[in-house]
């Protein structure tokens, strides 16, 4: 597996020893999450959204309205930043100034592409799969009117970065900060509350497999 490039785009600058240029990482870090914030510029100004995230090989999938301005544009060509983040720990230093966050983040940066028609079925399953594994099999089949409805893009995987100090303990140079003030990590997780039946579904009926899933994939990674 080809390692990440990096390139004037790539390069992290602040605590460059923490950047990961293994792909792995970079999957892991996106099949890890259910979310991530994509970026443009339009008309100007930076505008930012949160988006569902799942991933087809060396490809990032994204699904909007095809009514959607902000969707249209990155169809266009538009260039958008990716950001996919898992927040791991509070960093507590002898300083406001050195306590930071424990966290690894995938950055990608590119220009996507419309998944055409015939093929567009097949990719909003793959998300639905990431997102709510087994869901496609308990439900309907997406309606031709849906599928118009629906744009879903492909972001390539080709530039991005990699940052993660998870793993770092180590202090930072506090000769002559008072040692009796605690300093450490405070982990943090996502947890899976109990699931919450829709008042209109019939009584009694059951919690489905792909709900059961998803919950056991969080509980088990503690991240989305």
């Amino acid at each position: 597996m080809i390692d990440l490039p990096l390139t004037a785009q790539t390069r992290i600058r602040r605590e460059a020893h923490h950047q990961v240029t293994d792909r792995a990482a970079l999957y892991d870090v996106i099949d890890g999450a259910l979310s991530g914030t994509i970026a443009i510029v339009r008309d100007d100004r930076p505008v930012a959204l949160p988006i569902g995230i799942g991933r087809d090989g060396d490809d990032l999938l994204i699904h909007g309205s095809t009514g959607s301005d902000f969707f249209r544009r990155i169809a266009a060509g538009a260039p958008v930043c990716v950001t996919v983040t898992h927040l791991l720990g509070l960093k507590y230093a002898r300083s406001l100034f050195d306590s930071s966050m424990r966290y690894r983040c995938a950055v990608v940066h590119g220009v996507a592409s419309v998944v055409p028609a015939d093929e567009k079925e097949a990719a909003l399953l793959t998300l639905s799969e990431h997102l709510m594994p087994g869901r496609g099999l308990e439900v309907r089949p997406m309606t031709t009117r849906e599928l118009a409805a629906t744009m879903v893009l492909r972001i390539p995987l080709a530039t991005a970065s990699v940052k993660d100090n998870a793993g770092s303990m180590v202090e930072e140079d506090d000769d002559g900060e008072d040692r009796a003030v605690w300093a450490g990590t405070l982990p943090l997780r996502m947890s899976v509350g109990e699931p919450v039946t829709s008042p209109q579904t019939r009584g009694g009926t059951p919690v489905p497999p792909s709900v059961q899933r998803a919950a056991a994939r969080v509980t088990a990674s503690g991240t989305a």
